[in-house]
C-alpha cells in the first residue's frame, strides 16, 4: 500500500493541499488569524467538511507552537482567558452541528461566514463601549460555536479586537495564543466524537513541515509591510475564494 492509498487522495489533490497550507501559514504568520479560513476555502474543493476539520485542528495547534518565538511578549492573557470561557461552552455546540449537518449545507454556511466576517473586518468599526467582560464572553461563545462548526472562530474574535482598537501586534499575539488553547480543546472533542481517524493523521503529518516556513515568511511581511494594506489583500482573497466555493456548491445541486 503506497502513500496515496493511505491518504485516499490523488497526487494532484494532495499537491493542492500543500499549496493551500503554505499560503494559509503565511497569512497566519502575518496577522495571527486566517489559517483556518484560508484552508477551508481551498479544502472545500477537495474534501467534505467532516474531513477538513480534524486536519486543520491538528495543524492549527502545531502552527501556534511555531508562532511562539514571534508573539510571546505580545499576548493579552487576561483577554485570552475571558474569551476562552465562552469558547469552551460554544465549541461542543458547533461540533454537534458539524457531525449531523449535510456536508453541502456546511460548506455553504462556511463560505457565507467567511464573506460576512471579512466584510465586517474591512469596515474597521470602532466601539469602546463593548470592551467589557460580558461582551468578551459572548464573543467567545459565538467564536466557539463557529469554531466547532467550521474552524472560523478566529474571525469574530479578530473583529472584536479591531472594533475595540487593540494594537495589531497584540491582536496577532492574543489570537495565536487563543487558537492554541481552543483548537487543542476542539481536537480533543473531535477525537471523542469519532471525527479523527488514521487517514486524517496520514494526510496531516507531511504538511507539518510547511508551517514554520509559512510563519517565517508571514512574520517578515508583518515587520516590513503596511499592515492595513496587507490585511485588506488577505480579506479580499478570502472573499473571492468563498464566492468560488458558493458557486461550486450551487453548481452541484
Amino acid at each position: 500500500m503506497d502513500f496515496l492509498d493511505l491518504i485516499n487522495l490523488s497526487l494532484l489533490n494532495y499537491f493542492l493541499l500543500v499549496i493551500i497550507i503554505l499560503v494559509a501559514s503565511i497569512i497566519r504568520g502575518f496577522n495571527g488569524f486566517g489559517f483556518s479560513a484560508t484552508c477551508i476555502s481551498g479544502f472545500s474543493f477537495i474534501l467534505p467538511a467532516i474531513e477538513i476539520v480534524p486536519i486543520i485542528l491538528i495543524l492549527e495547534v502545531i502552527i501556534s507552537i511555531f508562532m511562539i518565538p514571534y508573539i510571546r511578549n505580545k499576548i493579552d492573557w487576561n483577554f485570552v482567558m475571558i474569551i476562552l470561557i465562552g469558547i469552551i461552552v460554544g465549541s461542543p455546540i458547533g461540533l454537534f452541528f458539524l457531525k449531523f449537518l449535510p456536508s453541502e449545507i456546511t460548506h455553504f454556511l462556511i463560505c457565507l461566514i467567511i464573506i460576512f466576517f471579512s466584510v465586517l473586518l474591512m469596515r474597521g468599526y470602532s466601539n469602546q463601549n463593548i470592551n467589557n467582560n460580558f461582551a468578551k464572553i459572548l464573543t467567545g461563545f459565538i467564536a466557539g460555536t463557529i469554531n466547532g462548526l467550521s474552524l472560523l472562530g478566529g474571525m469574530p474574535v479578530a473583529l472584536y479586537l479591531l472594533v475595540i482598537n487593540i494594537q495589531p501586534a497584540i491582536i496577532r499575539g492574543s489570537l495565536a495564543a487563543l487558537f492554541f488553547l481552543t483548537d487543542t480543546y476542539a481536537f480533543i472533542l473531535s477525537y471523542f466524537a469519532g471525527i479523527v481517524d488514521m487517514v486524517t493523521i496520514y494526510r496531516t503529518l507531511p504538511l507539518i513541515i510547511l508551517l514554520p516556513i509559512g510563519v517565517y515568511i508571514g512574520d517578515k511581511f508583518f515587520t516590513k509591510a503596511k499592515e492595513k494594506t496587507y490585511r485588506k489583500a488577505v480579506l479580499y482573497f478570502l472573499i473571492v475564494v468563498s464566492f468560488f466555493g458558493i458557486f461550486r456548491i450551487i453548481n452541484n445541486f
